[in-house]
């Protein structure tokens, strides 16, 4: 994309009315727009990136067998009554109708699979989406890790026997920390609550200090425990030492059980229920990797993997521009004349790809000056020895 396209601007102070630092930096480098208190508009920049995540999650998902489908946000009350759950404070209702919005999709999905689960002879199954969902949230203050209106997976499994329930939950667990790593986040798996479900669901939690929950690590086995349930000694290990932690949860799962199953008259099957914020681990990230100057994206789900500028005008610059995007790289080409050298950099700081590339006078011919974000270091290269290494240069 060339830069002199793309409608949205970059800002150099900070909102006055948003004090997380995720939102003020996707705020500031033109990834989104604050609407309301916890509710954002997604712009060119911002919707990149959420696609890549979400391309990550259903590749997870979709290789451990999970079908993709896609629920009503609008929901009847009669479902929610069936469960108890109509009188939640979490969710929005529409006045002068028995309608409420989702904020999570039980009551949906269960009728759903039980006009399609007919016998033991049709489990297991394992269904997800990624969806909004809307939450009335009386603290949304912390940008894009606790909003009123954010992106979920949650994918829901339907089973015949506990066994089968705790051999894909194993499988479940396994390919959360596969979308994690592949988003360059490290995440702990963290023991909770099970409620009334079971004795622990499990959590995973991202090390933040913009984090509101406090973990406790186990420094023998690396399971960590949340605080609502802080044991004396790991139950994994019996290990009695932990390191204290702020966090924040960017994916959970339970076991359900019969929870939902029974009230809606599905009989002999449990179910597993598990959460992905998608948006909220766009926030995280930005919480995790930013400096003084701004954003620090890792590649696989930056909005671009090359910020090419070019302070001269020249046909070279274009060239390049040209090459990279018939490669296949996601290119952000600052083609604008009216911006200086000082804003040019200022703004690619911000934004926050991978690898800088500038073409200026002092390049020369044929070289360009390339630095990878979150370096110091700049490099003259080639520009043959770049347009075959730009594999090599992204890692």
């Amino acid at each position: 994309m060339k830069q002199s396209n793309l409608f949205t601007k970059t800002i150099k102070e900070n909102p006055k009315d948003e004090k997380s630092l995720n939102a003020q930096l996707l705020i500031r480098a033109g990834f989104i727009d604050k609407l309301s208190s916890g509710v954002y508009t997604f712009l060119p920049l911002g919707l990149k990136v959420v696609k890549n995540i979400e391309k990550i999650v259903r590749q997870e998902m979709d290789s451990i067998g999970a079908q993709e489908i896609l629920m009503p946000s609008l929901h009847p009350k009669e479902n929610w009554e069936i469960t108890g759950r109509w009188g939640v404070k979490e969710m929005f209702k529409i006045k002068d109708e028995e309608m409420g919005l989702g904020w999570t999709h039980e009551e949906i999905i269960t009728p759903l699979m039980k006009k399609h689960i007919l016998s033991s002879k049709d489990l297991p199954k394992y269904v997800y989406q990624i969806q909004a969902k809307f939450r009335n949230e009386p603290r949304a203050k912390s940008g894009l890790l606790r909003g009123r209106e954010f992106l979920m997976k949650d994918l829901y499994s339907f089973h015949e026997t506990e066994k089968d329930l705790d051999d894909y939950y194993e499988k479940v667990k396994e390919a959360y920390f596969k979308v994690y790593e592949r988003c360059k986040l490290k995440t702990y798996l963290t023991l909770a609550s099970g409620g009334t479900f079971s004795e622990y669901s499990h959590e995973f939690q991202a090390i933040t200090s913009a984090g509101e929950d406090i973990i406790y690590i186990c420094e023998n086995c690396g399971l960590a425990i949340n605080k609502e349930i802080k044991k004396d000694v790991c139950p994994n290990c019996n290990n009695d030492k932990f390191k204290e932690e702020k966090a924040i949860e960017v994916g959970n799962i339970f076991k359900l059980k019969t929870k939902y199953s029974e009230p809606f008259q599905m009989k002999n099957t449990l179910m597993g229920c598990y959460g992905l914020g998608i948006t909220r681990l766009m926030g995280s990230i930005v919480e995790t990797y930013n400096d003084e100057k701004g954003i620090i994206w890792p590649n696989n789900v930056a909005p671009f993997s090359i910020h090419l500028i070019d302070l001269e005008n020249s046909k070279k610059a274009e060239e390049i521009y040209e090459i990279l995007q018939n490669q296949n790289y996601e290119v952000l080409y600052d083609d604008r004349t009216e911006k200086t050298a000082g804003e040019k950099f200022n703004d690619c700081d911000l934004i926050g790809t991978p690898l800088r590339i500038v073409v200026s006078k002092k390049t020369g011919e044929d070289m360009v000056e390339i630095k990878k974000r979150g370096e110091d270091q700049t490099q003259l290269i080639n520009i043959k020895e770049l347009i075959k290494n730009v594999e090599r240069l992204l890692q």
